[in-house]
């Protein structure tokens, strides 16, 4: 199952359906390609920079060693994803995951004592940035004499549209508004909802709280170690791969390396399986071939994977920056997050309302990139904050537009949608007054509302403690784990509290 899926189960007939098959084509494809692309293209850096692979000859052609072993881990990697899908997926990862912990943990320690410690961390980031708060604050903001001042390298419009905007408005694999990708195709593969939920909670706290502070020492130190990037270029991104190269003795410089295969080929694993899911499920089995076994479902997605494969090679070519091409991505979801959201609140959010979102924010974040962008130096966040601000703004106003100038969903289909999710809160109050269950509050009550705070608070408590204790402020680090061990207690108790006033099942009240 895959979240594609909802659209026929939210929604009815032919834009329905034309949803579907659009969402899952425009996901596995452009998309999907395009992620499969940035990181391969910076496995490709890594591997440039430390074997210093020779060309090889193959069917008569001088072949980049670089591109070859890159393929080799490719190759692995849809071997397994093709031959065992999610199960190889996710065992798969949970190795991957270790492995790639330990060697970014051992660069970082190596990183920090080639700069002289942490305290000489902090002082060469003061003089480089002018201030070390500039570098290790929660916030890059600062009181001067005009009042509230963001530092140079972050603008105040950019920093406000990171936190008041895009995480609402702007769709990104894995973590999309209003639910989707492949960490739902995740929760769709636990045993139970409680696994789902516990998995999904322990996701957001290693992928969020506990896996960046490794990389971002190791990037602060590559800012005093290396401040005018590596090459001619002057790549920053670079920096972190030479650090490993330069500083890591040889038995660690082989584990870093197997975990930045890890890293890779997790990465890699994942999205051709979500890619392939699109592809099979959703397009294929509902639109070309329904009557199929599951057998020859199976084996359709087999090719779908390699299929992928192939078809990111020629993305990777396309490709200059891994910035620019998660950039690129994160403005092309632009103006598409609120519809999303508000599917499950609002009764009268129909296909044609997510349909006209997806297309207003493709053509309108392409403009304002092309026209935009340009007005500001490369690098500058206020060209990148303006195009997500014009692209939400303009694709807001064309999908309520579509929304109230197209028919509402039938009223069959929004009770049959009812009763089996039961959203509740006042968008569906006519509905589940109609469908005989009277004015439903929102599942969980204010507790639902609670735990999102919550789980917000306990995931950058978390965060920014682990910071504060790294960085050696133990006091602040202290604190702020220990909010977040308040945070994660409530959410505890509200898991309790919710199954005492549990909904039915949905065949109780069909």
């Amino acid at each position: 199952m895959t979240d594609v899926e909802f659209a026929e189960i939210r929604y009815s007939g032919k834009p329905a359906a034309v949803l579907r098959g659009f969402r899952a084509l425009y996901l596995a494809l452009p998309i999907n390609l395009i992620i499969l692309g940035w990181v391969t293209r910076a496995m490709i850096k890594i591997l440039t920079i430390s074997l210093g692979l020779h060309d090889v000859r193959l069917l008569g052609m001088n072949i980049s060693g670089q591109v070859v072993a890159v393929a080799i881990c490719f190759i692995i990697t849809v071997a397994y994803s093709a031959g065992a899908g999610m199960w190889a997926v996710l065992w798969t990862d949970l190795v991957q995951f270790v492995i790639k912990m330990t060697a970014v943990i051992i660069l970082a320690v190596y990183a920090v004592r080639a700069v002289g410690g942490m305290d000489a961390l902090k002082a060469g980031l003061a003089t480089h940035f002018g201030d070390s708060s500039a570098a290790l604050s929660v916030l890059p903001i600062r009181v001067g004499e005009n009042g509230i001042e963001a530092y140079p390298w972050m603008p105040l419009i950019a920093l406000g549209v990171f936190l008041s905007v895009q995480w609402w408005a702007a769709w990104y694999p894995g973590a999309e508004p209003g639910g989707g990708g492949y960490v739902a195709q995740r929760i769709f593969s636990s045993k139970t909802e409680k696994d789902g939920v516990l998995a999904t909670l322990f996701f957001n706290v290693a992928h969020y709280a506990i896996r960046p502070w490794p990389w971002i020492i190791t990037g602060l130190c590559t800012v005093i170690l290396y401040p005018g990037g590596i090459g001619p270029t002057h790549d920053h991104e670079a920096a972190y791969v030479q650090a490993f190269v330069d500083l890591l003795p040889t038995p660690w410089r082989g584990v870093m390396m197997a975990g930045f295969a890890a890293a890779y080929m997790s990465t890699v694993g994942t999205q051709l399986n979500w890619g392939a899911s699109y592809l099979v499920n959703d397009f294929y089995k509902r639109f070309v071939n329904r009557t199929a076994t599951e057998k020859h479902y199976v084996a359709v997605s087999r090719m779908a994977t390699v299929f992928l494969f192939l078809a990111s090679a020629l993305v990777t070519m396309q490709l200059s920056t891994i910035e620019g091409a998660w950039k690129f991505l994160l403005a092309l979801g632009s103006g598409t997050g609120l519809v999303l959201i508000l599917r499950w609140y609002w009764w009268r959010i129909n296909a044609w309302s997510e349909i006209s979102a997806m297309t207003a924010s493709f053509i309108v974040s392409l403009a304002a990139i092309s026209i935009i962008k340009p007005r500001f130096p490369d690098g500058d966040f206020r060209g990148d904050a303006w195009v997500m601000l014009v692209t939400v703004a303009i694709s807001t106003v064309v999908w309520l537009v579509a929304t109230f100038v197209t028919a509402p969903e039938p009223e069959a289909m929004l009770q049959s949608f009812y009763r089996r999710v039961r959203p509740g809160g006042p968008g569906w109050a006519g509905v589940s007054e109609r469908a005989g269950y009277g004015r439903e509050g929102i599942p969980g009550g204010a507790l639902a509302w609670t735990n999102w705070i919550a789980g917000i608070v306990a995931v950058y408590s978390t965060l920014f403690g682990i910071g504060k204790l790294v960085l050696g402020d133990m006091a602040q680090g202290l604190v702020m784990l220990g909010i977040a061990v308040v945070a994660f207690g409530w959410i505890a108790r509200s898991f309790r509290e919710e199954r005492a006033i549990a909904l039915p099942a949905v065949s109780e009240v069909a």
